[in-house]
This record gives structure tokens, C-alpha cells and sequence, in this order.
């Protein structure tokens, strides 16, 4: 049996020792409350990335991407619009520097013809058929030229153009306008709208006109 002394020490010590459930639970409510700040912090983070740029309405941020979407749709078009032009372009300038070429061709051909005095292709018949030749040749060429957008131009008495003609001297003369074209060196070509060779030509300007003798000092007698 146990002593009354030792019962009373017994007890003592139950009460002396430290309750378990009073720290843990302390230790719970701590990290329950960090938890807690940890969520809110989160949710506050994901409500302002939510959030409208600049607290914009719904009607200014529907507006916004209609007009981000029109420019879009007019940037496409313009990048369609630009490739069909660039392929049609390709298409019918394609076969520039082949003609440019063959021009001169057609050039040899032309002065092969101009070379020939009037009288000779009257005299002999294989020379008149022979040169006939010639010339059907430089008509197919011309013609082939044509059917391919390449066309020659021949400016002869007509005014004087920049943009398809280029000067190679002057001739002073009263007969027709300053700034015609009185004598073709070389003809001009162009390929559809563009200029593929310029005309080589000569121009008129105004006769000069001639000096007055009275104004001649050799011829002043007087004094």
C-alpha cells in the first residue's frame, strides 16, 4: 500500500507536467493564420492581372479589340492586294531583257533594208526576192514582239517626248514646230506601259535668224 506521502508527491507531479494539447493547438492557429494571409496575397495578385488595363470599361475594351481587328484585316488585304500586283507584275515583265536583247535583231534587220539602193531590187529577181525575205523576217519579228506586249515606237514628226525619247542633237528649222522630231536614228520600244528602249531622235528648234547687215560695223560707210 502506498503511503499518504507518497500519493501527495504522485499528484504533484501529474501537475507539474506540461499539457501537450495547449502548445499544438497555439502551433496550429499560428500556421492557420499565415495560410490565410499567403491565399488572400495570392488572390489579390490574380485580381489585378484579371483586371482591365487602366480600369477600362467593357464597351472601351470591346472597342479596342474591333479596332485592333480592323487594322489586322486592312494589313492582310494590303499584303494581298501588294503579292497579286507583284505576280502580275513578274508575269508580264517577265520576258524584259530577252527582248531587250532581240531588239537589236530587229535593229540589224532594219538597217540591212535601208542599206539597199532603190534600184537594185528592180534589177535581178533573186536579189528582189531575197530582200522581200528580209523584210517578211523583220515583220514576224515585230509581230512576235507585239503579241508579247513589246511594241516599237517611231516618233517620227511627232512632239518631243522625255519620258520616250532621247535627243541626240538639234536641227535648226522653220517647217515644222520647235521641239519635233524630224529625223529617227534609232526606233524606241516598250513593253506594256514601260519603257523598254528610249527613241533615239533628232529634234527641231527655232532658225536663228540671219544677222542684219546694218548692224555691221564693216558695213557702216559713214563718218
Amino acid at each position: 500500500m502506498m503511503t499518504e506521502n507518497e500519493n501527495k508527491e504522485t499528484n504533484t507531479q501529474e501537475d507539474s507536467s506540461p499539457d501537450p494539447t495547449s502548445d499544438s493547438s497555439d502551433d496550429t492557429l499560428a500556421i492557420s493564420d499565415s495560410e490565410v494571409t499567403s491565399n488572400k496575397n495570392e488572390t489579390n495578385v490574380e485580381n489585378e492581372s484579371l483586371a482591365p488595363e487602366g480600369n477600362k470599361t467593357p464597351e472601351e475594351e470591346l472597342a479596342e479589340l474591333k479596332d485592333k481587328l480592323l487594322r489586322s484585316l486592312a494589313e492582310n488585304e494590303n499584303l494581298i492586294r501588294r503579292a497579286r500586283r507583284d505576280r502580275e507584275d513578274a508575269n508580264k515583265y517577265a520576258a524584259t531583257n530577252f527582248a531587250r536583247d532581240m531588239l537589236g535583231v530587229a535593229d540589224n534587220l532594219r538597217r540591212a533594208l535601208d542599206a539597199v539602193p532603190a534600184s537594185l531590187d528592180e534589177e535581178d529577181d533573186s536579189i528582189k526576192g531575197f530582200l522581200e525575205g528580209v523584210a517578211l523576217t523583220e515583220r514576224e519579228l515585230l509581230g512576235k514582239l507585239e503579241r508579247h506586249g513589246i511594241i516599237k515606237i517611231s516618233p517620227m514628226g511627232e512632239k518631243f517626248n522625255h519620258d520616250r525619247h532621247e535627243a541626240l542633237f538639234e536641227v535648226p528649222s522653220d517647217e515644222v514646230d520647235p521641239g519635233t522630231v524630224i529625223q529617227v536614228v534609232e526606233d524606241g520600244y516598250i513593253i506594256h506601259d514601260r519603257l523598254l528602249r528610249a527613241a533615239k531622235v533628232g529634234v527641231s528648234k527655232v532658225l536663228s535668224p540671219p544677222e542684219d547687215d546694218d548692224d555691221n560695223p564693216k558695213n557702216d560707210t559713214t563718218g
